[in-house]
């Protein structure tokens, strides 16, 4: 579904991408993970085509990304759904425009369609009866919750996590998990998260990445991710402070 060739970025004097290979099956969930700054937000934008690569390539199905632009890019990225670091909620519309708004502009859904449509997708994320609320007025694990229905509510093929559950507590990243999880198992969609939860993250992947110096160092099951004796990787899972990543 997804193939990353040699992805190569530079910014000024600093190489942030330094030749990434990943390939990402069909109805996968791949999670990235590495210390912040590495470089795995630029990679993500790579993928959806919000920048363009001084070399390599990511094919999604049989289109290259980096080489196309305007409607075939569209075209593309209408498979696509983005659940946003910080959701990324329109703050002048409601709960439910927000997540009508894909639909609207996607879609030739009628009004009854989509309220229907919204209305199932607010009580699949546990949210039933606050569709008239501004995301002002919701808690942030709810924002978290509304931001997935969003992303999910034209069912697309591909989803993209950034970050989802940075500034929640246990509790609420458990519960984004499960809704994540949950939604998969519904959908089927291929995934695709950055994320620094451990070791929530690997209850939710099938595989994980260890992105590190700008290239992949590391893939695996959660299982042989855990059991790695990779330094690098030993590291990040332990969340220690020696070691050879300097902090």
């Amino acid at each position: 579904m997804i193939n990353i060739i040699n992805l190569q970025k530079t910014f000024g004097a600093q190489k942030v991408l330094n030749g990434i290979n990943l390939i990402i099956g069909e109805k996968e969930i791949v999670t990235i993970m590495g210390k912040s700054g590495c470089g795995k937000s630029v990679l993500l934008k790579h993928i959806i085509g919000l920048m363009k690569p001084d070399e390599g390539s990511v094919l999604i199905d049989s289109d290259d990304v980096t080489r196309i632009s305007g409607r075939d890019l569209d075209k593309v990225r209408e498979q696509f759904g983005v659940l946003f670091q910080g959701g990324a909620l329109f703050d002048s519309l409601t709960v439910f425009q927000n997540i009508a708004f894909p639909l609207k502009e996607k879609t030739r859904l009628s009004k009854e369609e989509i309220e229907e449509r919204v209305e199932k997708a607010l009580a699949d994320v546990g949210l039933s009866g606050v569709g008239e609320k501004y995301p002002i007025e919701i808690s942030g694990g709810m924002r978290k919750r509304v931001a997935l229905a969003r992303a999910l509510i034209t069912e697309p093929k591909i989803v993209f996590f950034d970050e989802p559950t940075t500034g929640l507590d246990p509790i609420i990243v458990g519960s984004i998990h499960r809704l994540i999880i949950d939604a998969h198992r519904k959908y089927g969609f291929t995934g695709l998260m950055i994320s620094h939860e451990i070791p929530g993250i690997f209850e939710v992947a099938n595989r994980i990445a260890m992105m590190h110096e700008g290239v992949i160092i590391e893939v695996g099951t959660p299982e042989e991710i855990v059991h790695s004796q990779n330094p690098v990787v030993m590291q990040f899972i332990k969340g220690s402070y020696e070691g050879p990543v300097k902090l």
